[in-house]
């Protein structure tokens, strides 16, 4: 496997993929890359995970169990989501009252979200917002749930927006986070490796005619904190009950941690 994963979570607010940038600079390469991938971003996911990206998401939001009663008052934010798979469904999986936004810091991907929600006639219950998960526009205790998914990775100062989703949720609120993570199957972790890193570069200049943002994304998953130290990472922002569990081998890995 590569040895280029950050062993402490504030690596990831100057590197860029393998590349050291400067404080300051990853936000705006970042943006840039999904600008570029907005309008193909499921094709991208179908790619990084060979499909496997549908049934992860399922699995989040089953493990989310949003209130199928009538709650009215219930309300989730999807950090990081903007084209709507988790927030689309959220709202499709719970009652028809139940709300949730879509914050995002791409105008581009959030775009994508909207027209999808026209097309799903799911206005009124998902509303878009551009936003920085480093700090969201949200009063104290706002939320009952906190999803982000293939998201968390691309924000610069993670511990700050770790912060952030402890700030924002009610007592009680639940904090959810799939992200590609270390994968810990003997052969599987050589085979994906290898594939990830020479593979999906190439699939993605053959199904996009750019393979940039793809190198970008598979060297962000390669650099990215393994379980054991993003889940010490949640804890530090105050979340209780804190445990993880891996998908395919620990290609992905969702994170949970409660407000307690």
């Amino acid at each position: 496997m590569s040895n280029n994963r950050a062993t402490k979570g504030e690596d990831m607010a100057t590197s860029y993929g393998f590349e050291a940038v400067q404080d300051g600079d990853k936000q705006p390469l970042v943006n840039d890359v999904f600008h570029k991938v907005a309008k193909r971003y499921d094709i991208m996911n179908d790619v990084m995970s060979a499909g496997m990206h549908r049934l992860w998401k399922d699995a989040m939001v089953a493990s989310l169990a949003p209130p199928r009663k009538n709650r009215p008052d219930w309300h989730s934010i999807d950090v990081a989501g903007g084209t709507g798979d988790i927030a689309f469904r959220i709202v499709e999986t719970g009652n028809k009252e139940i709300r949730t936004t879509v914050l995002d810091i791409n105008s581009s991907m959030l775009e994508v979200g909207q027209e999808r929600a026209e097309k799903r006639k799911l206005t009124e219950q998902v509303d878009f917002i551009e936003g920085n998960a480093e700090k969201l526009p949200f009063d104290d205790n706002s939320f009952d749930a906190y999803t982000i998914a293939f998201g968390i990775r691309n924000v610069p100062k993670i511990q700050t927006a770790l912060d952030e989703a402890f700030r924002v949720l009610k007592f009680g609120g639940r904090f959810l986070c799939l992200e590609f993570s270390e994968v810990d199957v003997p052969i599987l972790d050589k085979v994906y490796d290898q594939w990830s890193m020479h593979g999906i570069p190439r699939m993605g200049q053959m199904i996009t005619g750019d393979g940039e943002p793809y190198q970008y994304l598979v060297e962000s998953v390669r650099k990215f904190p393994n379980q054991e130290l993003f889940a010490s990472m949640i804890r530090k922002a105050g979340f209780a009950r804190v445990d993880y569990r891996n998908y395919t081998g620990g290609i992905a890995a969702l994170h949970s941690g409660w407000k307690l």
